[in-house]
């Protein structure tokens, strides 16, 4: 059986959303008109900057107005945005989380991304970072390539749980050798599956779960960077 290394990529590899800066330069390039920006999608993303209100309702909301906003679009016409996403952003990430996949790279582990961001954005994410296998939320297009606003998520733990399922048995993965990475409550299933998970930067809903779950809290790792610091801090850690 093969050792397999699962790290989800908003929070826990990349220091933000994928989703929220390709929304970004859709709009600077005028593919998407400012005042959708302005109008709708900025006061949730102040409060997702200033912590205020639960993560996962966010990206929900935040998720949807993306969708109806990409519909129509095509997806060969907004490659050069997508590039520069990657271009631009993608080195973006946290210390630990780039020194982690180099060491499970060393110790010949498969490397797979399992990640709620657009699938066109993640396979880019999985190129630059020598990722095994990835997946993604599957935004689907019609026969010419243009979005039809039909998405197949991958931001929630029960689809991550099917997508992590299917590595598993496709490349015969030991679960209980392998290790997971992620910081939200949509990773509490992909965390709790593999013998050594790792929560970075943990949202305080996933704290709350892993204080009330006692199999994970007691095997899971919890990292907390900051600047230019790791922290690591054991499941008793208290919070508000």
């Amino acid at each position: 059986m093969n050792t397999a290394a699962f790290f989800d990529i908003d929070g826990t590899l990349y220091r933000g959303s994928l989703m929220i800066e390709h929304f970004r330069k859709l709009v600077k390039y005028e593919v998407i008109e400012q005042n959708i920006w302005y109008n709708k999608i900025n006061d949730l993303y102040i409060l997702w900057k200033n912590r205020q209100g639960d993560y996962d309702d966010f990206m929900e909301e935040l998720a949807q107005e993306y969708i109806r906003n990409l519909t129509g679009l095509n997806l060969n016409h907004i490659e050069f945005i997508s590039d520069q996403v990657i271009n631009l952003k993608g080195d973006a990430i946290y210390r630990y989380s780039r020194s982690q996949i180099q060491w499970h790279k060393d110790m010949g582990h498969r490397i797979i991304f399992v990640s709620g961001s657009p699938d066109f954005l993640v396979s880019k994410m999985a190129e630059k970072y020598g990722a095994d296998d990835y997946i993604g939320s599957d935004y689907i297009t019609d026969e010419n390539g243009n979005f039809t606003g039909d998405v197949k998520k991958m931001w929630d733990s029960e689809n991550k749980t099917k997508a992590i399922n299917d590595f598993i048995n496709r490349y015969d993965i030991d679960i209980n050798k392998s290790y997971s990475y992620g910081d939200t409550n949509g990773d509490y299933s992909m965390l709790k599956l593999m013998g050594n998970p790792t929560a970075i930067n943990p949202s305080h809903e996933l704290m709350k779960i892993i204080k009330e779950d006692t199999v994970l809290k007691e095997k899971c790792k919890i990292v907390v960077e900051r600047k230019d610091v790791i922290y690591f801090l054991d499941g008793d850690v208290s919070f508000q």
